[in-house]
């Protein structure tokens, strides 16, 4: 009796711990992990417009190297680094001492051969003489005429003027310097900056793409419809003034593959001088395409990915494919279409299949915000 009473405890016990189990199972099963709020955006259409940027020296619009047309030792330097000239002023002085008694001698020929001349006129007058002796002395006078003005010139040639009005460069030779025309380097250079020119180049691949979205039938059509261009100037500053390109070489350079184009800027205050170095920013246009904030894509192995936001709020991956990146935006060439759901912020918290309560949200909150390290 013991016995049977016994047994039919421990069972009522088993039963018991199973249906406990079983509840405990239950609940385990059918409780669901919270979802959490993420940012999301909707896929949308814009015109972008990018910068490619190019290395570039400045130069003035009018730009004049000095150089002397004589041999000689520069016995004055008249001008200053940075100086403001006028044509026609004194810049250098070469040595003339040399030439002044070349000069003297040769006007001493001259008037020698001029009293010859005289002397011949009234005998031919007179016949006493032939006319050819005096068309011969008159031809003397003419050559000794001829060396004295050769020496005045190169006199005045010692005499080194600016050509143009403008700015003086780096001085690149003192007073008692040994000069000459086959001289490497200038004596100087004189610029006019009121306007100054980018001279940059830019290879095949960029130029073929750069060709490809200019408007215009020719060449000299796509210049006249080129959008303006900007500087930026050594300190990473932006330049205020914008520039347009004036001209495009008309072939490839065999040995660097390039093309080279010369934009003209204005310089009023004289910000930018000859040989500046700078880089010009030439614009690329894309109308009417998908972005999404290059915030919102992680890669793996290659490939671009969104998290995309399912109908019941879950996450799926999509491969998207990029065209270009530009100020925080990646434009999208295929993958998406507009109106899509995306995950905006936090792509590297998440795993595909999971619920999230979206927030929707603006582009621009997305790409102006700012996480240093990590998405």
């Amino acid at each position: 009796m013991i016995s049977n009473n016994l047994i039919s405890n421990s069972l009522v016990a088993l039963s018991c711990i199973l249906l406990f189990t079983s509840c405990n199972d239950s609940e385990v099963k059918t409780a669901a992990p919270e979802a959490n709020p993420y940012p999301t955006i909707k896929v949308s259409i814009r015109d972008i417009t990018s910068y490619k940027t190019y290395p570039a020296i400045m130069e003035g619009a009018v730009s004049s190297e000095i150089r002397p047309k004589i041999s000689g030792y520069i016995t004055e330097v008249a001008i200053q680094e940075g100086q403001r000239v006028k044509k026609g002023q004194l810049l250098f002085k070469l040595e003339t001492q040399s030439l002044s008694q070349d000069a003297s001698a040769a006007k001493a020929n001259v008037k020698a051969a001029q009293v010859e001349v005289d002397k011949l006129k009234p005998l031919v007058e007179k016949n006493i003489i032939s006319s050819v002796q005096l068309e011969t002395a008159k031809a003397k006078l003419a050559q000794a005429q001829s060396g004295y003005n050769s020496i005045a010139a190169s006199i005045d040639y010692a005499r080194i003027k600016s050509p143009v009005d403008g700015v003086v460069g780096s001085i690149n030779f003192r007073e008692g310097a040994l000069v000459s025309a086959n001289d490497p380097r200038s004596l100087t250079t004189v610029s006019d900056i009121a306007e100054v020119v980018a001279n940059f180049s830019m290879n095949e691949k960029d130029f073929i793409t750069f060709s490809r979205q200019s408007e215009g039938a020719n060449l000299e059509e796509k210049i006249a419809k080129l959008p303006s261009v900007k500087l930026l100037l050594a300190d990473g500053s932006e330049y205020s003034e914008t520039g347009k390109i004036e001209t495009i070489s008309g072939d490839i350079n065999a040995q660097t593959g390039s093309v080279t184009f010369r934009a003209k800027f204005p310089n009023a205050q004289g910000l930018l001088r000859n040989g500046s170095s700078v880089s010009v920013l030439v614009p690329e246009k894309y109308d009417a395409v998908l972005v999404v904030p290059t915030l919102s894509t992680f890669e793996r192995q290659g490939k671009t990915f969104v998290f995309q936001v399912a109908p019941n709020d879950s996450l799926y991956t999509t491969t998207i494919e990029i065209t270009a990146k530009v100020d925080n935006l990646s434009i999208v060439n295929s993958g998406l279409k507009e109106g899509d759901q995306i995950l905006a912020q936090g792509v590297g918290k998440v795993q595909p299949g999971i619920k999230i309560k979206p927030q929707l949200t603006s582009i621009d909150s997305i790409i102006n915000s700012f996480e240093p390290v990590f998405k």
